[in-house]
């Protein structure tokens, strides 16, 4: 096979699909991006043999053709070459030259057969979404994902095409974020799936903030088209744990905060925070909020914020990364919290159809 493609096209492929591979792969073909040219095209593929990535870029081909390379070594070449042309000839060994310019590199390549199949962008349903919800979608969920491999059924997002909306989840016990979107399907395509941690990740990555992502839903994986990239997974199995349940169905208090404000408060008074004193006391009084942390071994951090409140005293205990994270992953300009006592637990809710549940500690 014989092509010739633009160096700043090629390194932009190959950085999109590259994160896919591990650097710990039993299998040496897995550190190899599978190289197909044809057509005027080349489509890069990768995989780990849980998540594929593949992308099309343009080249001119003059002898179609396919092989396997390693990609973490064409990527240092194609950085450290000049812009311009790359030509590009393989031969039936799977041996790869490079010439650009006075620069000539030789690779050995990898048989392709010995490369593992890569899903289609098949399904019996189609789902279509805008790249920039979807990608806010996860970005108002995924932080919340369960880190303890021992409870695999939450190491990722919950996707549930229900009663046309595209409802994401994602909970570790502790907290747990939710965010809706209206969707059109029809009634027979109603699932849920639990996209894993890294496909989240990697995910988010290639999303665009504008286009459309085409979702199809296969049995035990799904494919998102992207453009000219399309990535598939597989999907967690088991059945997520009934998340409504402990969403409050209503509390006593409601109160408006300058999300912003809340959000540097608590990450200032976050400085006095240890590994053995790591929480965060919310004192809600008349029209102001005290965010306090203290421990014997290093001290005592406080700010005091205005908030247009006149219920009762509150007070109540937080992990503070657990305030953090959904302030940190929100535009609005203003956040609700909903509680009714120091021990129940509270909401955090914005204009959009978000909310967030979160668990009080129980000190000592």
């Amino acid at each position: 096979m014989k092509f010739t493609v633009l160096r700043s096209k090629f390194l932009e492929g190959l950085m999109t699909v590259q994160n896919v591979v591990s650097s710990k792969g039993s299998l040496q073909i897995l550190s190899n991006a599978l190289i197909h040219v044809e057509n005027n095209q080349m489509m890069i593929t990768t995989t780990d043999l849980d998540i594929s990535m593949r992308c099309i870029i343009p080249c001119e081909v003059e002898k179609p053709g396919t092989t396997t390379l390693p990609i973490r070594r064409l990527v240092s070449i194609m950085k450290e070459l000049n812009d311009g042309p790359v030509t590009v000839q393989v031969d039936e060994d799977d041996a790869a030259k490079f010439q650009s310019g006075s620069s000539f590199f030789r690779i050995i390549g990898l048989p392709v057969r010995d490369f593992p199949p890569i899903p289609a962008t098949e399904g019996k349903f189609c789902y279509r979404i805008d790249q920039g919800v979807l990608k806010e979608m996860l970005r108002k969920t995924s932080y919340a994902a369960s880190l303890d491999e021992t409870r695999r059924v939450l190491n990722g997002v919950l996707m549930a095409f229900k009663n046309n909306k595209l409802t994401m989840v994602a909970t570790d016990g502790r907290r747990l974020a939710l965010v809706d979107h209206e969707v059109e399907f029809p009634e027979q395509a109603e699932t849920e799936m639990i996209l894993p941690t890294k496909a989240v990740n990697e995910l988010m990555r290639v999303l665009l903030n504008e286009g459309e992502v085409k979702i199809y839903a296969q049995k035990n994986q799904v494919v998102f088209e992207i453009g000219s990239t399309v990535m598939s997974s597989k999907l967690v199995d088991g059945v997520y744990p009934n998340y409504r349940q402990v969403i409050p169905a209503g509390c006593d208090e409601r109160v408006t905060l300058e999300r912003e404000e809340l959000w540097k408060a608590v990450r200032r008074v976050s400085v006095m925070a240890t590994d053995k004193s790591n929480a965060v006391r919310l004192t809600f009084s008349a029209n102001q909020l005290t965010i306090t942390i203290s421990s014997q071994e290093v001290g005592e951090g406080r700010e005091t914020i205005p908030v247009k409140y006149v219920g009762k005293e509150i007070s109540i205990v937080f992990n503070p990364e657990y305030v953090m994270d959904p302030l940190k992953n929100m535009d609005d300009d203003e956040v609700y919290f909903e509680l009714s006592d120091g021990h129940s637990p509270a909401l955090l809710k914005c204009s959009v159809p978000f909310l967030y549940v979160l668990m009080p500690l129980r000190l000592n």
